[in-house]
């Protein structure tokens, strides 16, 4: 009856909302029985929901389909709150995000620009650059909980890796969809389609080219270090594959921004590997991986390595449009110390206002993004919260793992954070779907990590005995058949 009245009264849209009602309770009780398939579906739906052929409902916010299942799973930790383990939440990342949070918060009241306080406004950017990383902390320190779930949500993201690295083939050998086709003639046509249509740039199943190569590259990075520390012969093979695939697949995106990401991760780990046997191979591997690039012609017949080797160009006409642009915002943003604020964009600025420019210009980074809208005294308090949760997780792989496998899993993890980061000061990606949630989420894995180390290493001493047992049985295997 309240359907039939709101049909007549208001329309369509809130009669088909009340009738959806049952059917999204039905969904949550489902949720609730089987949590662990809502957190699973998080993961998948995180991965695909910008792809421009995702099988999923048009109209819905993208960000809707994350916010939701997290809502929902947090709501199911605190009803189940015996078995929720928040105590593990109790850490520096978590104080972190609290300050950054809670600036972004006071940030509702900025009104730099004089048009009144927008709350929706405010919210969705809110929403993208802060909120979002707390609700991936608090859901992967609740669900990441056991080895076997650590191990499963590695094969589940290295299973959607390698189909991005399988799609951005296919669209570069075999085609682009209906889908890929219009969003590249249109909106990308200008970024993706170079040199008079001699280069494309492929961007797979995320939104563009930049937020793909930057993405894989730093899990490009994570699985290689898996693979390299893991002791298990079936993971360290899958982790191998994968991290050479993904590696591979940064070239198609044509982002120049990669290679960099790439190299600052294994740096990185150099550092964290604490062994010269696996330190030394990796820096002279780098260290002739940007010699080749940055001082030889060797792949210069092929596009995207030619593009590719002009990162190393301090002439490149792009990199000093950057900079051209960042000069011009630091004029505005000096008498601007808390931004123009966050509810503030192309769409909702007068074209007489003072920071029309600043609200138009594209930031082409997400820490200028960040410092446009929250001033410097915003991505001062940004990079010192993002310096200690990644300082914060680098000890924690330093001094407080024994298990060396289990340290290559958190160097994983941390190495792919700081080509993230990198990757974030060139372009506007860190907080761009999927990768937000998979790099914070894994992040937070490293502070899980010491609560469950007991339990892994039993769990792995269990596996190498089966690989032991394998091997024994293949030797009397082969013995049997000689004689």
């Amino acid at each position: 009856m309240v359907a039939i009245y709101e049909l007549i009264t208001a329309g369509f849209a809130p009669f088909a909302i009340i009738c959806a009602i049952p059917l999204l309770v039905l969904i949550v009780i489902a949720i609730f029985n089987y949590r662990m398939s809502a957190f699973w579906a998080l993961i998948v739906i995180n991965y695909i929901v910008i792809w421009h052929s995702a099988p999923l409902p048009q109209g819905i916010p993208t960000s809707l389909y994350n916010e939701a299942i997290e809502i929902v799973l947090l709501t199911i930790a605190i009803i189940d709150i015996k078995e929720a383990r928040f105590e593990r939440c109790a850490n520096i990342m978590l104080f972190s995000l609290i300050i950054w949070c809670g600036f972004c918060t006071l940030e509702v009241l900025n009104d730099t620009c004089g048009i009144g306080i927008n709350v929706g406004a405010w919210y969705t950017t809110a929403r993208s650059i802060a909120y979002q990383l707390m609700y991936a902390f608090l859901v992967f320190t609740l669900y990441i909980s056991n080895p076997k779930i650590l191990i499963k949500y590695l094969y589940v993201w290295g299973g959607l890796a390698l189909f991005a690295a399988f799609w951005v083939w296919k669209q570069k050998y075999i085609g682009f969809t209906d889908a890929e086709n219009i969003w590249l003639q249109g909106r990308g046509r200008s970024t993706h389609i170079l040199y008079g249509g001699t280069l494309i740039r492929y961007f797979s199943i995320f939104s563009d080219a930049a937020n793909f190569g930057i993405g894989i590259a730093s899990t490009a990075v994570a699985f290689i270090i898996f693979g390299i520390t893991s002791r298990i012969k079936k993971y360290k093979y899958f982790f191998l594959i994968t991290g050479a695939v993904c590696a591979w697949a940064v070239f198609p995106s044509g982002t120049r921004t990669a290679i960099a990401c790439l190299i600052a991760g294994f740096i990185i780990y150099i550092f964290l590997s604490k062994s010269f046997k696996i330190a030394i191979p990796i820096t002279i591997a780098f260290t002739l991986f940007i010699f080749i690039l940055a001082f030889t012609d060797i792949g210069n017949s092929n596009q995207s390595i030619r593009r590719m080797r002009s990162a190393f160009d301090r002439n490149d006409a792009s990199a000093n449009a950057r900079t051209i642009n960042q000069t011009a915002m630091k004029k505005y943003l000096a008498e601007a110390p808390w931004g123009i604020g966050m509810a503030v964009g192309y769409k909702n600025i007068p074209a007489n206002n003072k920071y029309t420019f600043m609200a138009t210009v594209p930031p082409d980074s997400e820490y200028v993004f960040i410092w446009i809208h929250t001033g410097i005294i915003g991505i001062t308090i940004f990079l010192i919260c993002t310096a200690i949760m990644i300082f914060g997780a680098c000890w924690i792989v330093l001094f407080r793992l024994k298990s060396p496998s289990l340290r290559g899993i958190g160097a994983g993890f941390c190495c792919a954070m700081v080509s993230q980061q990198l990757g974030g000061y060139g372009n506007q990606v860190l907080m761009q779907f999927p990768n937000c949630l998979v790099f914070y989420g894994g992040l937070t894995i490293v502070y899980v990590l010491p609560y469950i180390e007991n339990e892994w290493i039993e769990y792995e001493n269990k596996q190498l005995a089966i690989q032991e047992e394998k091997k024994r049985l293949k030797l009397e295997k082969k013995r049997a058949s000689r004689v």
